[in-house]
């Protein structure tokens, strides 16, 4: 997801940021980079400070003092596991520096492996991880997406499929079923009300 984070980003959030590793990459690329986590779990928390300016223990956007502002926020695999990941987005507005986007990636649950085991199979088992990943409680698609961005203020920049399955018949997945391929989505999107 490091790609995705625009360069002029100078403060940086990352929300459910766990133990640092995408903050340590970032820093890798931009050692000048002021980054702020934030993440429930104290012990991952802890480890994370190590790689991030600041980590705030805690739930976004709860645990963030008023008037505190980024030029990008960051939801890596974090929207999935919100109850109402709509609000938490529109929340996100007032933590926006002007001009500031907000970096996501999202599991897509059209995924060929998650479509065949269910339509073939009859199977939906839960995992450890991955888009059946047994903490997830939403689940999206790249339509549904585009409307859990747009519903909540903002202008999709980009709507990029990542990680592609290296799976049989994969390659057969083309034109309107050509995202079942992918596991994820990464999204850059802006307040729709700017003018940028």
């Amino acid at each position: 997801m490091v790609p995705f984070v625009p360069t002029g980003a100078r403060t940086i959030l990352d929300v459910g940021c766990s133990r640092g590793r995408f903050g340590a990459v970032l820093k890798e690329r931009d050692p000048t980079l002021h980054l702020t986590g934030v993440e429930p779990d104290p012990e991952a928390a802890e480890q994370a400070r190590s790689h991030y300016d600041l980590v705030v223990d805690g739930y976004f956007p709860d645990a963030l003092p008023d008037g505190a502002s980024y030029d990008c926020i960051v939801f890596n695999d974090v929207l999935e596991h919100i109850v109402d990941p709509w609000s938490v987005l529109a929340a996100s507005v007032r933590h926006l520096a002007p001009g500031g986007t907000i970096v996501a990636s999202i599991p897509n649950v059209r995924f060929i492996v998650v479509v065949r085991n269910l339509a073939w199979r009859g199977l939906w088992n839960y995992t450890d991880w991955g888009v059946l990943d047994r903490t997830h409680l939403r689940f999206f698609t790249r339509d549904s997406i585009e409307e859990l961005f747009v519903g909540a203020g903002f202008r999709i920049e980009r709507l990029t499929p990542i990680n592609p399955a290296r799976v049989r018949g994969a390659g057969l997945l083309v034109g309107r079923f050509r995202d079942m391929r992918y596991p994820q989505f990464a999204v850059v999107a802006r307040p729709a009300d700017t003018g940028d």
